[in-house]
């Protein structure tokens, strides 16, 4: 499956399976110096050359994906019986402006999406429920305290995929924020960036992956625990985080603050910690193993083609939760990731040098 646009540099036509015939000899012949090759063979237009390499993958490759370009190829390179398999797909490295107006128009959405949701669904500000009285668009800035740290959490986030991808040299497209308006409670479904080329080997796709993750965190964690500051104990029937419920990390982290709270008594969080709140279950949820998940691209950086197994075993997983707690939620997720997600991932161009310490 494509993850990435065909390039403009790219041949006007499709080559031809009999093309391919022709096309892998040359493929063979222009990866000779590092590349002693057995056999060959073609799938529809993809090439396929079984062999072994005559340098170190880390070197060889870059120098195969330089060979392949002028024939608008591309190839990914996997362990093979001893030896390797150099697949080589007709792609090439996107050569297309950024959508800058695209990702500005998105994020000005999401802004205002988020002030609505925090100003229809979240209280515990004094100064900003204040606002609530003003007249339209007035209001809106009531949803203030929830939707500035919302943003910056999953900016944040993608802004660490973004750069991390820029510093190993990988076509990446600026974040796209995507707004979600009333009846969705958050105001957003979070954020994402487009891969516009694959990914040089298992070590940057672990760092590209990883980055967002921690990089968000360590923004959540602060607002977390500024908004908790901020926050008031109240009569359990106020609205309170637990309407959202509470993981093993809030409670501690709500026990720091407050200690045991008394019976009858609850926690009116302040809308900085219900941003947090999101930006950490949005975290957690894509830290799931699967797919293309950031988690998903963790584990095939850890695991390699086991990280089918992984996905699949963390589905069956949730199923069973959700059959031990008859909460359905897990069930939800477990669809999501089914029917959206799936569990293939592409390797990396460099499959073969495994993850370093």
């Amino acid at each position: 499956m494509r993850l990435w646009p065909r390039s403009r540099r790219a041949p006007a036509a499709e080559p031809s399976p009999g093309d391919a015939g022709v096309i892998a000899d040359a493929l063979g012949v222009a990866a000779a110096d590092v590349l002693t090759v057995h056999a060959r063979e073609t799938r529809g237009v993809v090439v396929i050359l079984h062999g072994d390499l005559r340098a170190e993958a880390a070197r060889a490759v870059p120098v195969l994906v330089d060979r392949f370009a002028p024939y608008g190829y591309t190839p990914f390179v996997q362990p093979n019986r001893g030896g390797v398999v150099v697949q080589a797909y007709p792609l090439a490295v996107v050569d297309e402006r950024p959508r800058v107006r695209l990702s500005v128009t998105l994020f000005v959405l999401t802004v205002l999406s988020t002030l609505l949701a925090g100003s229809l669904f979240f209280v515990g500000s004094p100064v900003f429920d204040a606002l609530r009285s003003l007249p339209f668009p007035g209001w809106l800035l009531s949803g203030t305290p929830f939707a500035v740290p919302l943003l910056v959490i999953l900016g944040v986030h993608e802004f660490g995929h973004y750069l991390t991808a820029r510093r190993y040299g990988a076509a990446v497209s600026l974040p796209y924020f995507i707004p979600a308006p009333p009846p969705f409670i958050f105001g957003t479904l979070g954020a994402l960036i487009r891969m516009r080329s694959p990914v040089r080997d298992r070590n940057s796709l672990f760092d590209i992956a990883a980055a967002g993750p921690l990089a968000g965190f360590f923004v959540a964690l602060p607002a977390f625990l500024l908004g908790l500051a901020w926050s008031q104990p109240m009569p359990a029937s106020a609205e309170t985080l637990g309407g959202f419920g509470h993981s093993l990390a809030t409670r501690f982290l709500v026990w720091l603050r407050f200690g045991d709270l008394p019976d009858g008594v609850s926690l009116l969080t302040h809308p900085v910690a219900d941003a947090a709140w999101v930006g950490l279950l949005v975290t957690a949820l894509n830290l799931f193993p699967v797919g293309q998940l950031d988690g998903g691209r963790i584990a095939y950086a850890l695991f390699g083609r086991r990280h089918y197994a992984v996905g699949v075993t963390t589905f069956v997983l949730l199923i069973l939760l959700g059959l031990l707690t008859g909460a359905a939620n897990w069930f939800v997720w477990a669809g999501l990731l089914f029917f959206f997600i799936g569990f293939h991932h592409t390797p990396p161009l460099n499959d073969v040098t495994p993850l370093s310490p």
